[in-house]
């Protein structure tokens, strides 16, 4: 059977953490800030993790995560 090969955009925008779980940037953080207060700015800069949901989808994407 031949490797199988990884999805480049996923393998771009997760991580995976020492637990298993899938480290992903927030959304909404590349323009329009103006009206955003200083405090969710300040929030969308920290990792998020990838919904439990949506674990199945990226584990496929990235085969040798």
């Amino acid at each position: 059977m031949p490797k199988m090969k990884t999805r480049r955009s996923a393998a771009k925008r997760f991580k995976v953490t020492g637990s298993g779980e899938f480290k992903r940037a927030k959304a909404f953080r590349s323009h329009i800030l103006e009206h955003k207060s200083p405090t969710r700015k300040r929030n969308l800069r920290k990792a998020g993790l990838v919904h439990k949901t949506d674990h199945e989808r990226v584990s496929k994407m990235l085969p040798y995560a």
